[in-house]
C-alpha cells in the first residue's frame, strides 16, 4: 500500500474510488490511503493519540464525540473487539485513522474483527503509512478540522476540502448534551455501601462508576442538565462531574450546579471535563490546547508531595491558572495541586479550605495505566471526614450518618485536608 501526502489540486483519487481513501485537513494536506471500517464521508477535529493499548476504550469514550482519531502506534486491531472492555453503549469517534490493521485478530475475548466493527458502527476510516507524518504536522499546526472521504463520497480535492472547511469547529461547541444519559441510573456498591455519591454525566466512562462501587459507593449518575437542587436532594456524601467532549466554556449550566454544590459544602471531585467545570466555577478561564493531551503515558507531577505518576489523557481544552502560588476564589484560596511536565499544563486544582478537588486526567485507567488509582480513595477520605466518621472503623457508616442527622449534630468538614 502506497500513500502520497500532497497539498489540494487535482483529483484525490484516480482508480475510480476502488480501494481509495483520502484524508483532507482543512489546511490542505492531504493522505492518501485505503478504506478502513465504514465507507462514505465523516467530519471532525483531527487529532491524535498516542497509546499502544486501549483503542476499544478509545473508540467508545464519549470525550472523543466530533473527533477524527489518529492512532501512532503503528499495529492497530491485533487483538480484535470483545464485548467486555467498551466504555460506552457505542462507539463515539467520528472517523479512525491507522497505519497498519491487523490482517488477522487474535484473542480468546475477541467477538469479531476491529475492521468489522468499525463497519458496523457506521465509523468511517483511513489506513495510510503516514501516520508520523500526520502527527507530525498536528503537532507543528495544531488540530484542526478534517474529513475522510472513500466509496462514492470521493470527489476532487478541492471540493473535498470545502467541505471540510464548512464543519463545525470544537471551539464553541457544546457537546455534553449530547453524550449524556437522558435518564439517571444508579451502579450499586460492590459489597457494603458505605457512601452515596451523585455523579453528573458530562460523557462519563462505564469504568469510572464502577471504581467508585469497588470502594463502596453506591453510584446515582445524573444527566448534565442536573441542577444543585437535583444534586442535594439525594443527600449525596459526595459529589462527581466526570469527564466530556465540547468546549467548557459554553458550559453554563454545569458550572453553576457545581457552584451549589460547593456552596453547600459536599466533598466534590471532578476528572477532565470536570476539572475544566471546577476551574470555571472558581472564576478561571479556559483555553484550547495546540494539540492537546490524548495517550496513556502524560507524566503528571503532584506539586504538594513531588510524585510524578504516568496517566491517561483525553483532552483538548485546559485550565488557566496561577501556578505561582494560591489564589484568591469566591470559596477561599485555591491552588494548582498537579502539573504537567511535559509543558506545564494545569492537571489538577483544590481549594484549600473546602473539600474540593479535581484533575484533568483518568485515574480510572481504562485504558491506561494505574498510577493514579489512589485518586478514589482520596475521594472517599473526603467524604469520610466531612461525614465525621472515624477513620478507618468499617461497618459504622450508617449509625454515625444516623447521629449526624440529630439536632445539633456537627460534622467535619475537611478544612485543610480536602486533597
Amino acid at each position: 500500500m502506497s500513500e502520497r501526502s500532497e497539498r489540494t489540486g487535482g483529483r484525490a483519487a484516480d482508480d475510480g474510488g476502488a480501494g481509495t481513501a483520502v484524508l483532507v485537513l482543512e489546511d490542505g494536506r492531504v493522505f492518501h490511503g485505503t478504506p478502513y471500517g465504514a465507507r462514505g464521508e465523516t467530519f471532525g477535529e483531527m487529532v491524535f493519540n498516542t497509546g499502544m493499548t486501549g483503542y476499544q476504550e478509545t473508540l467508545t469514550d464519549p470525550s472523543y464525540h466530533r473527533q477524527i482519531v489518529a492512532m501512532t502506534a503503528p499495529h492497530i486491531g491485533n487483538t480484535g473487539v470483545n464485548d467486555d472492555d467498551p466504555e460506552s453503549s457505542r462507539v463515539w469517534v467520528a472517523g479512525y485513522v491507522v497505519r497498519e490493521p491487523a490482517r488477522v485478530h487474535s484473542s480468546w475475548r475477541a467477538t469479531r474483527s476491529l475492521d468489522d466493527y468499525l463497519a458496523d458502527s457506521g465509523v468511517v476510516g483511513i489506513a495510510i503509512p503516514g501516520t508520523r507524518a500526520l502527527t507530525r504536522h498536528l503537532r507543528e499546526r495544531g488540530a484542526m478540522r478534517a474529513g475522510i472521504f472513500s466509496g462514492g463520497a470521493l470527489a476532487p480535492a478541492e471540493e473535498l476540502l470545502e467541505r471540510v472547511r464548512l464543519s463545525p469547529p470544537m471551539e464553541g461547541a457544546d457537546l455534553v448534551g449530547q453524550v449524556s444519559t437522558a435518564e439517571p441510573y444508579v451502579i450499586p456498591a460492590v459489597g457494603e455501601r458505605k457512601y452515596t455519591v451523585a455523579a453528573v454525566d458530562l460523557g462519563i466512562k462505564s469504568m469510572t462508576p464502577h471504581r467508585m462501587a469497588e470502594r463502596g459507593c453506591e453510584v446515582h449518575v445524573l444527566p448534565a442538565t442536573a441542577t444543585a437542587a437535583d444534586i442535594l436532594a439525594l443527600d449525596p456524601d459526595g459529589v462527581f462531574f466526570s469527564n466530556g467532549p465540547g468546549d467548557p466554556a459554553t458550559a453554563d449550566g454545569p458550572v453553576e450546579a457545581l457552584r451549589g454544590v460547593l456552596d453547600a459544602g459536599r466533598p466534590f471531585f471532578g476528572i477532565c471535563f470536570g476539572n475544566q467545570i471546577f476551574g470555571r466555577a472558581l472564576g478561571l478561564g479556559t483555553y484550547k490546547l495546540r494539540y492537546g493531551h490524548r495517550g496513556v503515558n502524560q507524566p503528571v507531577q503532584d506539586r504538594r508531595t513531588g510524585k510524578v505518576e504516568i496517566s491517561a489523557h483525553n483532552h483538548g481544552f485546559a485550565v488557566r491558572a496561577p501556578l505561582d502560588g494560591p489564589f484568591d476564589t469566591p470559596y477561599g484560596p485555591a491552588e494548582v495541586s498537579h502539573v504537567n511536565l511535559n509543558d506545564d499544563c494545569v492537571e489538577g486544582l483544590r481549594l484549600v479550605g473546602r473539600p474540593a478537588f479535581s484533575v484533568q486526567y483518568h485515574p480510572e485507567a481504562a485504558a491506561g495505566p494505574h498510577d493514579s488509582a489512589g485518586l478514589f480513595d482520596r475521594f472517599c477520605a473526603l467524604m469520610e471526614r466531612s461525614r465525621g466518621r472515624a477513620s478507618g472503623v468499617a461497618g459504622e457508616g450508617r449509625a454515625v450518618r444516623a447521629a449526624s442527622e440529630e439536632p445539633g449534630a456537627t460534622t467535619d468538614t475537611g478544612e485543610n485536608e480536602s486533597a
